[in-house]
């Protein structure tokens, strides 16, 4: 599996990505005080399965004797930072903040975003910890050129948030992506000898997902449910990820924001 993706595959996740943002932009638009997360998920799938594509996230088992994921949104509620069952009966309240993540598959390739939003009027400590993951994402976004390492993205995502305080979430990384949801290389919002330093090569395609928690702690832990990440200290959790694809021309944004 080639970390490197032609100009053909490219344009063909350009137009998985231009489809998956309109699905997110469709569910944005409903989320207020007391809709359902499972009607957010029946959304997100008709504009994927109208547009051309499949769901990336439903049915995937990252290793064969896992339960598959059961929805096509990761829906994840103030503490959840990723990995909510989007097919859950959870009414959503006023302050609450809800991260949607999403992936499909479009003519053979996969893309996949995220972005943390707003339920109502929130306070604005929790405005500000959605504000600075996705000033971070877009840090890690600019430090990416041909020519230079996947170390460079994680430098740029760290020193941002660090004059926040906030937790980074050090369980979880950002991945290649394209033939397979989670491709090589690993993407870490931290600089770390953990991870090999990857060259970034003409034609990489990453996901980029900055994780951060409130309350200052990196720690998670798996609920009950066995898929829901959860900030260990029960603070909220923000995540916000974009697909982007580096050339020699500069990086594209595979999966533009609708927020």
């Amino acid at each position: 599996m080639s970390l490197v993706k032609t100009s053909e595959e490219i344009e063909k996740m350009r137009l998985g990505g231009q489809l998956l943002s309109r699905a997110l932009k469709a569910v944005i638009d409903v989320i207020v005080p007391g809709v359902n997360l499972k009607d957010l998920d029946v959304i997100a799938e008709r504009v994927i399965r109208d547009g051309g594509g499949e769901p990336s996230f439903k049915g995937y088992k990252s290793h064969k004797d896992e339960t598959p994921f059961p929805s096509t949104l990761c829906l994840s509620v103030n503490e959840e930072v990723v990995h909510g069952c989007g097919n859950r009966d959870r009414i959503l309240k006023e302050g609450d903040i809800v991260g949607i993540d999403v992936g499909c598959w479009f003519q053979g390739l996969c893309t996949d975003m995220a972005v943390t939003v707003p339920v109502g009027k929130v306070l604005p400590e929790a405005t500000k910890l959605m504000e600075v993951t996705k000033g971070a994402l877009f840090a890690g976004v600019c430090a990416a050129r041909v020519g230079g390492s996947i170390k460079d993205i994680s430098a740029a995502i760290e020193n941002f948030v660090k004059p926040h305080g906030y937790g980074i979430v050090r369980a979880l990384v950002g991945h290649g992506v394209g033939h397979a949801i989670h491709e090589a290389p690993h993407v870490p919002n931290f600089a770390s000898a953990q991870y090999p330093d990857v060259k970034i090569v003409d034609g990489m395609c990453i996901a980029l997902e900055p994780m951060f928690g409130l309350g200052g702690s990196s720690e998670v832990e798996t609920a009950k449910d066995g898929f829901s990440i959860v900030m260990k200290d029960k603070s909220l959790g923000s995540h916000f990820e974009v697909t982007i694809a580096v050339t020699r021309n500069g990086v594209e944004v595979l999966t533009p924001l609708p927020v």
